[in-house]
């Protein structure tokens, strides 16, 4: 058995855990940071500097507040709700590769935790199982409004994921692998996907606001017409779970646009530069995170700005506006990819 990369990949699995969670939590103050920027007002600015401690202030803040199960509820489920978003939400983050590889001792080892060969899959297995988190605590919650978000969360993700696999079916069929570390790869020296699958890019993109429930694809909690949707009936940190579930989320989504489409950790005269091995593949995590960064802050940008569909609205664009173009794209790439085969 070798300790060494055991202790290695545990190591690597806290601290993506322990990023995950920070994240969670400092997306919060971003998000309401560029709320106020649009919104013409500072945003939190009292605990700490620049307000850098208000994460902080609110997690407390879930931790103290009242926990209460409606009278009702189905404990076990009600329970289980929170546990299996939070769960599912840090899982997905296995396969990604966050960097190269670090020589350390004369020994390489990868920024990933797993590389397996069907890594896309496994994402999008591992997602498709978030959904049950939603019902299952809708259902639970014995509320109709509760209920109601959820099933709303279960046929908008399920209509969503089906133009989201189809754009990724086109960069399947050009890299001819299902493992996310080989699709990096093969990104390598600005060869990205963006430029030859530009129609995927844009599905996929759209695909991942609908698929984490951001705005305007946020029917599941809207609260205009059901108070707070599938969590109505949830406080402190089960609703915590909740809230910090959907910003790894898209935390995670940011990421796989990034390695799906821009390289990954891919930059700029990556090999060109005369550095060291492992400060190469540190550049590189720090490109991979800046990408993050933008993406995420396309996220919080498109929220502020676009005003929320109609239910029958946000059903007709999935099915009758990007299935449509899903397929078209993957038929054009499987043309193309014939015609100028080498």
């Amino acid at each position: 058995m070798d300790i060494q990369f055991i202790l290695y990949k545990i190591i690597l699995i806290v601290a993506i855990l322990l990023l995950s969670l920070m994240v969670a939590m400092y997306s919060t103050l971003a998000e309401r940071k560029v709320a106020g920027f649009f919104q013409d007002r500072l945003g939190p600015n009292r605990a700490g500097i620049f307000g850098l401690l208000q994460p902080v202030a609110d997690g407390l803040k879930l931790f103290m507040k009242e926990e209460f199960m409606p009278a009702n509820a189905d404990k076990v489920l009600y329970i289980m709700g929170p546990s299996l978003t939070m769960l599912v939400a840090l899982l997905s983050s296995a396969v990604i590769p966050w960097g190269g590889t670090l020589i350390i001792a004369g020994r390489e080892f990868a920024l990933q935790v797993a590389d397996v060969n069907i890594g896309v899959l496994y994402v999008f297995a591992v997602v498709s199982i978030g959904v049950y988190g939603i019902m299952i605590g809708g259902w639970a919650s014995n509320n109709k409004y509760a209920l109601m978000g959820s099933v709303r969360a279960a046929s908008q993700m399920i209509s969503y994921e089906l133009a989201m696999s189809m754009s990724i079916v086109t960069i399947v069929m050009t890299t001819g692998s299902l493992s996310l570390n080989e699709i990096v790869t093969q990104q390598q020296g600005m060869h990205w996907n963006v430029f030859t699958q530009p129609i995927g890019f844009v599905v996929f993109l759209i695909c991942a606001f609908a698929e984490t429930n951001r705005a305007p694809f946020d029917l599941p909690e809207c609260d205009s017409e059901l108070i707070g949707g599938y969590h109505t009936e949830y406080s402190s940190m089960k609703l915590g779970f909740y809230l910090f579930s959907e910003y790894i989320n898209m935390f995670i989504s940011s990421a796989m646009i990034a390695s799906l489409y821009f390289g990954g950790y891919d930059f700029p005269f990556m090999h060109d530069m005369g550095l060291s091995h492992n400060m190469v593949t540190l550049m590189g995590t720090a490109a991979l995170f800046l990408k993050i960064t933008f993406f995420g802050f396309l996220f919080m940008w498109i929220r502020w700005t676009l005003p929320r569909f109609r239910y029958d609205q946000l059903m007709r664009f999935g099915w009758k506006g990007l299935m449509p173009w899903a397929i078209a794209n993957m038929v054009l790439t499987g043309f193309f990819y014939m015609l100028f085969k080498k």
